[in-house]
């Protein structure tokens, strides 16, 4: 019954990876670029959540939209002044950048609301499910969480493969020169990309500090680099492997904390990371491209 408790909180904590994961794996995908700033924005929507809800008594849904909003405009902001001067940069620009980005996230929120811990407040209250006579109980954050991400996931793949914009997106992520040529703004599918992945960055943060509720101004840090390790465990590039590297990161981590040891918890979960790479260097779901010379 532990075994069943620990691999339905993996997939809860899983489940919150993948949305996160999703931001990294799409800016990835199209633009080639790795966005690291990506769980400062985790961070800047949990606030605005927060702040929305405890300061101004908004709704918890509003909170939520109310930060979507905002990351959303945050993440186009991003991308128009850090990253398209960079398009044609070497990837260590682009990385140093990303760095530079994430550490002035970190400060500016330092500075607007302070380094003191704050207390996230409890949207998701309610019974737990209980299961097998009680023996089994599932919280309404896990249901929510697996819920959630199933429902992001579903609409995303429908998004990309339906609608014009997503095939927009398809073809620059096949060839930006391409795609141009047959007439597709690369730059406004670019900054569609960034804001669809920040808007998720937003829901993600409010879910995870839903189950983890003590919010600082480096909040987005771990979980945002753990998303980026599920992206590049799936296949980064990958909507399918976001997914299953959240999920099983989630699990791994899960599993390593309740059977190995907290203190290496994490650590653990970087191990296996480099044991699929080494192993299958495109991630488990990855695609492997032959550049042509």
């Amino acid at each position: 019954m532990n075994f069943l408790t620990q691999l339905i909180n993996g997939i809860s904590l899983g489940s919150v990876y993948a949305i996160i994961a999703l931001g990294y794996t799409m800016v990835y995908g199209i633009a080639k670029m790795l966005n690291f700033a990506h769980g400062d924005v985790i961070m800047v929507g949990a606030y605005i959540c927060f702040f929305a809800v405890s300061s101004f008594d908004l709704p918890p849904l509003v909170g939520v939209l109310l930060a979507m909003i905002v990351c959303t405009v945050l993440g186009m902001v991003i991308e128009r002044l850090a990253y398209k001067p960079l398009r044609q940069a070497p990837s260590l620009a682009v990385l140093i950048t990303a760095i530079g980005v994430s550490y002035f996230l970190q400060n500016g929120a330092q500075l607007l609301w302070g380094s003191n811990n704050k207390m996230f407040p409890a949207f998701l209250t309610g019974d737990a499910l209980s299961f097998l006579g009680g023996e089994l109980r599932i919280s309404v954050n896990t249901v929510v969480n697996v819920v959630v991400c199933v429902i992001i996931m579903l609409v995303l793949s429908w998004f990309t493969g339906k609608t014009k914009m997503g095939k927009a997106m398809r073809a620059c992520s096949e060839d930006k020169g391409a795609a141009q040529l047959m007439g597709i703004n690369v730059d406004t599918t670019i900054s569609m990309t960034f804001a669809i992945g920040s808007a998720l960055a937003a829901v993600a943060g409010v879910l995870y500090m839903s189950s983890y509720p003590i919010l600082v101004p480096t909040t987005g840090s771990m979980p945002g680099i753990k998303a980026f390790t599920a992206a590049v465990f799936g296949g980064i590039g990958s909507i399918p492997g976001a997914l299953l590297g959240g999920l099983l990161l989630g699990v791994i981590e899960i599993f390593a904390g309740s059977y190995i040891s907290t203190q290496l918890q994490n650590a653990i979960v970087f191990a296996v990371l480099i044991v699929v790479l080494l192993v299958k260097p495109t991630g488990l779901l990855g695609k492997q491209v032959r550049e042509k010379v």
